[in-house]
This record gives structure tokens, C-alpha cells and sequence, in this order.
């Protein structure tokens, strides 16, 4: 009767693994005060009534050291592009030239190294509680092998394992977080 019931240890480790490179696509998105294309990865667009990444819908260019164009395709756009920058909590606000946007990345000042201190914590957080979700998840697994007759014995191998996994991935986050939090904080 057990060998029907498993548990997949290794499904529930890649879905953590994916919180945390998630976490370092947004941290990647976090520039320090360099003018970086990858800074609007994070930046979704409402274009034609559905939610589109920026590169979809413009192409992004780095032409000097504290400097992001943005030249939108669909002159339409221009407006929702500028919309969608401004509230994507990036702290640039575009100038407008056309179909083009120039935005200039400001100096890093403390307030500014704070706020994306601040913002690398939420992002922290976020994955963290994906994390969580992925380890509750994987509790309700055993609820249900536990309902269908899964072994004491197993029930609390599995339970220890997937908190060791979860506690191994929290504790990479938190290390992620710090060294972050370093580099932005650096003068």
C-alpha cells in the first residue's frame, strides 16, 4: 500500500529553487546606481488588454553608463510603457521624446540606498513565502498519504525532509538578501 503513496522530495526542491532564482532575477533587476537593461525586466506593460513584459513591446538600449532608452514599437503604447515604469516601484521616472523614452538613473543617494534596501527585503520576503507555500504544500501530501495509509514512520521521514529543504532554502535567501543589501548600501 505505501509504494503507492510518495511523496516527490525532488519536485518540491525544484519548485524551491525556482523561488530562489526568481529572487535572483529580481535582485538582478535592482541596479546599484548603473544604468542596466535588465532593470525593466520586472516591468509589465497593459498592452492590447493584457499584461505583456516591456521587451515585448520596446526595444531597450543602455546608451550611456546612467542612461535606459526605451523606443516603443506601437506609438499607442507610449503612454501605457511610461504608466507602467513609473508604478513598477523602480524609483525612474521616463521623459518623453517621441516614441522613445530616456530615462535617466539618478545618482544613488542614502534615501535612495535605503528604499532599495527596503525593496530587496520585500523581494526577500516574497520568496520566502513561496518557499513556505511550496513546503505546505508538500505537508498536504502527507495529510493525504497519511489518509491513505502511508506508514507513521514515513509520514515523519518525509515532514523532516522537506524542513530541512525549506529551512536550506531560507536560509540561501536570507544570504542572497544580505549580500544585496551590501551592495547597495556600498558608496
Amino acid at each position: 500500500m505505501s509504494d503507492e503513496i510518495d511523496i516527490d522530495i525532488d519536485a518540491i526542491t525544484k519548485r524551491m529553487d525556482g523561488a530562489l532564482t526568481s529572487l535572483r532575477g529580481d535582485f538582478a533587476s535592482l541596479r546599484t546606481g548603473r544604468a542596466s537593461a535588465s532593470m525593466l525586466d520586472v516591468v509589465q506593460v497593459d498592452a492590447y488588454g493584457a499584461m505583456t513584459p516591456i521587451n515585448q513591446v520596446a526595444t531597450i538600449n543602455v546608451p550611456e553608463p546612467r542612461m535606459v532608452t526605451v523606443n516603443v514599437w506601437d506609438k499607442s503604447l507610449v503612454g501605457a510603457v511610461d504608466k507602467a515604469i513609473r508604478n513598477a516601484g523602480i524609483g525612474i521616472n521616463p521623459v518623453m521624446d517621441g516614441t522613445t523614452l530616456r530615462l535617466p538613473i539618478p545618482e544613488l543617494n542614502e534615501e535612495r540606498r535605503r528604499d532599495l534596501a527596503k525593496v530587496a527585503g520585500t523581494y526577500a520576503e516574497n520568496a520566502r513565502v513561496a518557499v513556505r507555500n511550496v513546503r505546505r504544500d508538500g505537508m498536504d501530501q502527507i495529510k493525504k498519504g497519511k489518509a491513505n495509509g502511508m506508514p507513521e514512520d514515513d509520514q515523519k521521514v518525509y515532514s523532516d525532509e522537506i524542513e530541512d529543504i525549506t529551512k536550506s532554502h531560507i536560509a540561501k535567501i536570507d544570504a542572497a538578501l544580505e549580500s544585496k543589501q551590501e551592495e547597495i548600501m556600498q558608496v
